[in-house]
């Protein structure tokens, strides 16, 4: 498994629609450990493959408790088949918008169809933090970041200040928290 960089915003990229998955092969499943292994390393709850650069309809996540054994997820081309009517709000950050968040309103109920690594039809339902963390995944499919749902003043302040990150840390900037550290 390899750590990939992960694109910080306001990088183009990240605006990109992503492509479906045509087959769930070695090369695809090689993608969702590399992402898997880059969250960890970042320290992140989910990942979208546009983050990395790859535009294709993938996205892992690991929402375990703190005393719990890691629970990986990994999706190919979700969608969303159902949203309950109750809502959430819940403050959002982003590996790709480091050190920022924002409170978002979301469904708290969603139901996904997605292929698994076997390229098995699946099914689930998530609520909280979960059906958040998915949904916001979700979102980096269609070149949407969760700042897109804040207002627009909090959206572009947010964005010129890792714009102006992004300039005085240069090449270093974008890589792995491991990365970083190791090259520190």
């Amino acid at each position: 498994m390899t750590i990939r960089n992960i694109l910080i915003a306001p990088d183009k990229k990240l605006k990109q629609r992503s492509t479906p998955v045509a087959a769930v092969d070695d090369d695809i499943r090689t993608l969702a450990a590399d992402m898997l292994e880059t969250m960890y390393a970042a320290d992140g709850l989910g990942l979208a493959a546009i983050q990395v650069g790859v535009a294709k309809r993938i996205i892992v996540t690991d929402i375990h408790g703190k005393d719990e054994p890691p629970n990986p997820l990994h999706m190919i081309n979700p969608e969303i088949i159902w949203n309950g009517e109750d809502r959430i709000i819940h403050e959002e950050g982003c590996l790709s918008l480091p050190d920022h968040y924002a409170e978002v309103e979301r469904p708290n109920t969603v139901r996904f169809r997605f292929l698994d690594l076997e390229g098995e039809i699946r099914e689930m339902e998530a609520e909280g933090i979960q059906a958040v963390c998915l949904q916001h995944e979700m979102d980096h499919l269609e070149g949407i970041l969760f700042v897109d749902h804040i207002s627009i003043i909090k959206r572009s302040m947010i964005l010129r200040k890792l714009t102006k990150l992004r300039r005085s840390e240069g090449d270093a900037f974008g890589q792995p928290q491991a990365a970083k550290a190791a090259s520190a």
